[in-house]
């Protein structure tokens, strides 16, 4: 399974990774992002770490402003002024440190190593190109085929993305797709230069339910065929139930809760993870009206000394307004689940529970901030 966000000392005692003989394909550790303004630092991403074993799915669900896009144009090294990526984070693909790479040396990890498949696919296609010309200059770039050779490949590659017709749609430009197309479209270029992990930011948002359920479909057929890793991206926990092993939710730039996928649904530990499942249309079918987690998504201006959601939580108690949870793990037997919220550890007093995460705050920081 893949692993989150576990403080490194707290890896081996709570099995957060163990077991597995393999390297992880990817691995990410306090990655922090920050966008530098005239007003203010905003952390959209603040420290947050996972594993990525090949063959498997994370998933990432939260809020619009969670920090989930931000946290894959991290990864992909897309992060732009006045965004950074702060010295202290780390990200490594198959071993190699991405932050050390130059953008020109970064340019040959995407789209061979790790491919994008972004939410709107009208901002991935330029218009003024065919859809076969797109994937082509792909291949090219990564791969070096040209003429023939590269045509049949493209041709290929919308074969197994399931377009129909594949061999004149090829000629065709992206206005001429319907929306779901042109989804399996962006699919097939990032899929050009057969790469180990493909990141999908949302690809089914825009989407009507019937050809969102096509696509989900498609990526599940690939990554079987070829052993894709994938990181996918959603608000929709349905969608989260349909194609995740793993599940890490983040809440302004933090990961709140980690667990198995099975596990978070059956058990969820964090209020924000409940007040998410309780929120799913259709789960109270009795009820008048939709429930909802009121308030909205707070913008990580500085680090975090108390606890982000704590405005909004129904559990709130004082002591939120003045510690930083950590994650801890929650999980019955074996199960690896970790959720960053002082109502945990279970087997302890409150009291207890709130020092056991001050600790674990000095532990990691060395003191730093208090």
């Amino acid at each position: 399974m893949a692993t989150i966000d576990a403080p490194e000392d707290e890896r081996e005692t709570a099995g957060v990774g163990v077991g597995r003989g393999d390297e992880p394909l990817l691995s990410v550790e306090a990655l922090t992002t920050a966008f530098y303004t005239d007003r203010e630092t905003i952390r959209a991403v603040d420290g947050i770490g996972f594993d990525i074993h090949e063959g498997e799915t994370l998933g990432i669900v939260g809020e619009s402003g969670s920090g989930k896009s931000v946290t894959a144009r991290s990864i992909m090294g897309l992060v732009e002024s006045p965004g950074r990526i702060e010295p202290r984070s780390s990200v490594r693909f198959r071993g190699e440190e991405l932050t050390d790479l130059s953008e020109k040396e970064y340019r040959t990890v995407r789209g061979g190593g790790i491919a994008m498949v972004f939410q709107d696919p009208l901002t991935s296609l330029n218009p003024v190109y065919t859809v076969g010309n797109q994937i082509k200059e792909a291949l090219r770039l990564h791969q070096g085929l040209r003429g023939e050779e590269a045509t049949e490949r493209a041709i290929e590659l919308l074969e197994a993305v399931s377009i129909p017709d594949a061999a004149r749609r090829v000629e065709e430009y992206p206005h001429q797709f319907s929306g779901g197309m042109r989804q399996r479209a962006v699919i097939a270029m990032a899929l050009a230069c057969d790469p180990d992990l493909l990141i999908c930011d949302e690809p089914t948002t825009a989407l009507d339910v019937t050809i969102q359920a096509q696509i989900l479909e498609l990526l599940e057929d690939l990554q079987e065929e070829r052993g894709l890793s994938i990181l996918f991206i959603t608000h929709d926990m349905g969608v989260i139930a349909e194609v995740s092993d793993r599940v890490a939710v983040m809440y302004a730039g933090e990961t709140v809760e980690s667990a198995p996928v099975e596990e978070l649904f059956r058990s969820p530990k964090h209020p924000y993870t409940q007040g998410l499942l309780e929120s799913i249309p259709g789960r109270h079918p009795d009820s008048d009206r939709l429930r909802t987690i009121e308030g909205d998504v707070p913008t990580p201006n500085a680090a975090a000394t108390d606890c982000r959601f704590a405005p909004r939580c129904p559990e709130v108690f004082e002591d939120c307004h003045e510690v930083h949870p950590q994650p801890v793990a929650v999980g019955s037997g074996d199960e690896d689940h970790h959720a960053a919220c002082l109502l945990y550890p279970e087997d302890t007093s409150r009291d207890a529970a709130v020092e056991h995460h001050v600790e674990r705050k000095r532990e990691r920081t060395g003191g730093e901030g208090e």
